[in-house]
Order: C-alpha cells, then sequence, then structure tokens
C-alpha cells in the first residue's frame, strides 16, 4: 500500500468512526478525516505544481481554492515546506526553485514539520 493509499484509509477509517456516533460524538471524527483530507489535497498540489507543470491558480482551481489560497497550503507540504517565503507562502519562484533543487537531485529539507493549520480571528468576539 502506497503512501497515499494509506492515508485514504486513515480517512475511511475516520468516517466510518464518525457514521456509528451521534453527531455529537462523530465531531471528533469527522474532524480528523477533514484534516487528513486536506493534507491529502495540499500534498496532491504540491506534486501537481513541482512534477506535472500545473500552475498554482491551476492547482488551486482544481482543488476548489483560490490562487491566494495555494501558497500558504503549499508551505506545510513536506515538498515545499523549505521553499515558503519569510510570509509562510510558497510562491510561482519558490515552486521554479524546488523544481530546480528536484531536478539535480538536492532538494532541500524543511527545517522543521509546519503546525496544521487552524482558523484564527481577525477580531476578538464579544461575548
Amino acid at each position: 500500500m502506497d503512501q497515499d493509499s494509506a492515508k485514504l484509509a486513515a480517512v475511511r477509517r475516520a468516517l466510518d468512526e464518525a457514521a456509528e456516533k451521534d453527531s455529537v460524538g462523530a465531531l471528533p471524527y469527522l474532524r480528523e478525516a477533514a484534516d487528513r483530507l486536506a493534507d491529502l489535497i495540499d500534498e496532491a498540489m504540491a506534486a501537481a505544481v513541482l512534477t506535472e507543470g500545473a500552475s498554482l491558480r491551476a492547482a488551486g482551481a482544481q482543488a476548489g481554492l483560490t490562487e491566494n489560497a495555494v501558497g500558504p497550503r503549499l508551505a506545510r507540504t513536506p515538498a515545499l515546506a523549505a521553499y515558503a517565503d519569510e510570509r509562510g507562502r510558497v510562491t510561482a519562484a519558490g515552486v521554479e526553485r524546488a523544481k530546480y533543487d528536484l531536478e539535480q537531485g538536492q532538494p532541500r529539507q524543511p527545517a522543521a514539520a509546519p503546525a496544521p493549520m487552524r482558523f484564527r480571528p481577525r477580531r476578538p468576539s464579544s461575548s
């Protein structure tokens, strides 16, 4: 079983667990499935831009994302994390450098695994 197949199997297991629970009990399993699926989408976009010649815009469009959403998501992938800029985004220039390094057999390695993306409110909530 290749790595992507194993990751898809983990998504399916989480969804199967969620199906057996009530709404409240299903939430952690649904969150796990969503997180794992988001990682798979990000890794597929990275492969598309690195090895299949897709542009950032085209990869994002195929995933149902805006072009602006693609850079930060690619910066969280093992293949492109080392090519993120100071804003935590992978740009077209970063992808080109990554392609060159890959062709030379010397891709950069990320310093550390990136933290998962989480929602951060722009304004403090008034509760």
